[in-house]
């Protein structure tokens, strides 16, 4: 009999993995889903195989979760591995010390682009699957993308293009990627920093991008130790960058910041003076140790860090213990001035916050709202207003990542809903929770037929879903 109580976090509670792949037609739905909400909302997160413990919650193989909603309807839920050569035990580092990119858990994001439905984790390439959540594939752009991916690409809602970023263990320690809207890789660029920093996310700008080069770098000393080859390193220092989107450039004007660490960007936009502003949710050191003590990382010199792999609810921004006195992570705001060569920093709310998301028509420029997880439950942020408010998960459920679904004929910013997948600590099936964004309120909810592990990024596809 296995002693629960013993498991590591990340294999018990809300984050205990599930053991078998389900599918489930005619979902109970408590509530009213807006009919406009025709499509399927994805979400990907590590999933070990039965006995399996991979050592850390980062690394467990992706599984994808799906449920399809029409007509005011939850027609189905299934839940797939993405099956990896990850999966089949494959090593991530060959015998001649080179890197496997097509062996990699793709257990962290998933995403649409040209009709290709594609999951993501930043160690490797990403994977091809089904709208329907069986996996074709690594997916390499056609043989253009020899670099790992990002799991957080941006895409702009103007022009359609994809931007991208790949990091490494070796010079070129980053890479950006530029792709079409109908899905060309076309541009890809060595961008310079000094060394392996553990960069998860970055951000757009109409007309720029947005670096963060942050103290968590690759120590190859603590590589094979059964932690994670990261460590805080302040001497690396801290900075933000901006280049230029305009194709060729790679020219980088760095801005020096207070250390810390980033793992998830809430947006960026140049403001009417040209200043280049960033919202994003900062961990200092002390934060970052408490979250990455919570999910069971190992300390390194210099401090306690881990792979490229995202916080969550029940996470890093969602674990609390006893005698907490301030919240890890905080949304935070850099105004970087071009003119001045000046940056300057604010906290925008004292809630504990992690995975910002916002209306991603608005990704690249000025928006109000932020819609961020902790482990209590969903809070919308005005970011003019400074305010917060927030939805609560009552008891042992928590809400994670709140994917916003614009309504098909709103017009204000916050017009339309809120996904966001609920994991319970006590073992009761999964739900999705369907909130109006604007209130705040609770539309409907979708009584799924098992648990769903907490995880830890999605999207919403609308129909039609090309079957590529």
């Amino acid at each position: 009999m296995i002693d629960r109580a013993t498991l590591p976090l990340y294999l018990r509670g809300r984050f205990a993995p599930v053991p078998e792949e389900h599918g489930a037609a005619g979902l109970t739905v408590r509530g009213t889903l807006p009919p406009d909400l025709d499509g399927r909302y994805l979400r990907n997160g590590p999933n070990p195989l039965p006995g399996q413990d991979k050592g850390h919650w980062f690394t467990g193989p992706g599984m994808l979760h799906g449920i399809r909603l029409c007509n005011g309807r939850a027609e189905w839920y299934r839940n797939r591995w993405v099956r990896t050569r990850e999966l089949e035990g494959h090593p991530f580092i060959r015998e001649d010390l080179t890197v496997d990119l097509a062996t990699t858990p793709a257990n962290t994001h998933v995403i649409r682009h040209a009709g290709i439905v594609l999951a993501l984790c930043e160690v490797g390439l990403p994977h091809w699957v089904t709208p329907d959540l069986e996996t074709v594939g690594p997916y390499d752009f056609e043989g253009r993308l020899t670099t790992a991916m990002t799991a957080h690409p941006k895409e702009d809602p103007v022009t359609g293009e994809l931007h991208l970023f790949g990091a490494g263990f070796a010079p070129p320690y980053l890479t950006y990627h530029r792709v079409t809207a109908e899905g060309l890789l076309l541009d890809s660029r060595p961008v310079d920093v000094p060394g392996p920093t553990m960069m998860h996310d970055f951000a757009i700008t109409e007309h720029h991008i947005v670096w963060m080069d942050l103290p968590v770098v690759f120590d190859p000393a603590l590589a094979g130790q059964g932690g994670m080859p990261y460590r805080w390193d302040e001497a690396y220092g801290a900075r933000l960058g901006i280049m230029s989107r305009t194709p060729g450039s790679t020219d980088v004007r760095w801005y020096d910041i207070d250390p810390c660490y980033v793992f998830h960007v809430g947006n960026a936009h140049e403001d009417a003076e040209g200043r280049i502003v960033l919202d994003a949710v900062r961990y200092d050191h002390s934060g970052f140790q408490q979250a990455w003590t919570d999910i069971g990382g190992s300390a390194g010199p210099g401090g306690p860090a881990g792979p490229g792999g995202p916080a969550g609810p029940g996470g890093p921004a969602g674990v609390r213990g006893p005698g907490r006195s301030r919240a890890p992570s905080v949304l935070h705001r850099w105004t970087l001035d071009p003119v001045t060569g000046r940056v300057t920093e604010s906290r925008l709310d004292d809630r504990e916050a992690e995975f910002p998301t916002h209306n991603e028509t608005l990704t690249g420029r000025p928006n109000r709202y932020l819609y961020t997880v902790s482990g209590d439950g969903i809070a919308k942020h005005d970011l003019i207003d400074r305010t917060s408010r927030a939805h609560e998960t009552p008891g042992s459920r928590h809400a994670g990542e709140a994917v916003f679904v614009p309504a098909a004929d709103g017009t204000g910013e916050d017009e339309g809903w809120l996904l966001s997948l609920v994991s319970n600590d006590d073992g009761e099936a999964g739900e999705l929770l369907v909130l109006d964004a604007a209130q705040m309120s609770v539309q409907a909810v979708v009584e799924l037929p098992h648990p769903v592990p907490a995880g830890f990024h999605g999207s919403w596809l609308p129909e039609p879903v090309h079957r590529r």
